[in-house]
């Protein structure tokens, strides 16, 4: 451990999601403002968010969000797709930036023209991505695959029954799809699967545009680069997860739920 790991973090910035799938946009957020210090929240005694009811959701997005503030943070990034789906305006109210993923993503699919739609249950039963693409003209598609989420928290996106998963759901997609977008920050570790049983099919993830709509609305900032995961479940199983993933977790802390 370096010997300034206990050092305030400068200006950071917060991101959260239900466990690991939100790396992708973290690392993305690094990308786009290298330098920044993070906070990187993940409830990962409280995955999945998708099979979960919205209210209970909106409750796990505030109380994260409050304690990410009291860490110091000065903008906040939702990397879950089904918290951003339910939760993003009452998140409006804390008084910071608040950035979701759902609105990058469908700015992303607007030079396209029938455009499918993947994520979890909660998020595709909000209807989030389904109006905002509607109110562009777009005709869409769009199915709940919930099991995605265990699979890559397994580390099991190359294994065949990853594939068995993917064909079931992917057969009712229409042969004229466009693009489709992953509407769970797990799923961009299923990318090549996708690609593979799908040539030619445009996949679309929130955290590069989600990444540049942030770098776009805050400076570069002060900071070194640094990043604090905090964790609800095991410190150690979380690392082991996030180095499955290519994410070397450095610093984590584990909180329990009765302090958020």
């Amino acid at each position: 451990m370096s010997p300034d790991a206990h050092a305030p973090l400068e200006q950071p910035i917060g991101v959260f999601d239900s466990g690991v799938g939100g790396l992708t946009v973290l690392e993305a957020l690094r990308r786009a403002l290298p330098g920044r210090d993070f906070l990187y929240f993940g409830d990962t005694a409280r995955v999945p968010y998708g099979s979960k009811p919205p209210e209970l959701v909106r409750r796990f997005a505030w109380e994260i969000s409050g304690f990410l503030l009291r860490q110091g943070a000065v903008a906040l990034v939702v990397a879950c797709n089904t918290a951003s789906s339910v939760a993003l305006d009452d998140l409006a109210r804390l008084g910071v930036p608040v950035t979701g993923v759902i609105d990058p993503a469908v700015a992303e699919a607007g030079r396209y023209g029938h455009v499918g739609v993947i994520g979890t249950r909660a998020t595709v039963a909000s209807g989030a991505y389904q109006s905002r693409l509607e109110a562009q003209g777009k005709r869409v598609w769009s199915l709940a695959t919930p099991l995605f989420v265990p699979i890559v928290e397994e580390g099991l996106w190359s294994d065949g029954v990853a594939e068995l998963v993917a064909r079931h759901y992917l057969e009712g997609a229409p042969e004229d799809l466009e693009a489709l977008i992953l509407g769970c920050t797990h799923y961009p570790y299923l990318k090549p699967l996708l690609e593979r049983l799908r040539p030619g099919l445009t996949l679309i993830d929130s955290a590069e545009p989600t990444a540049r709509a942030v770098a776009g609305s805050l400076p570069a900032g002060p900071g070194s680069g640094r990043v604090v995961h905090y964790v609800t479940g095991d410190p150690e199983a979380y690392r082991a997860l996030a180095a499955r993933l290519g994410v070397h977790a450095g610093e984590v802390r584990k909180v329990e739920l009765g302090a958020l």
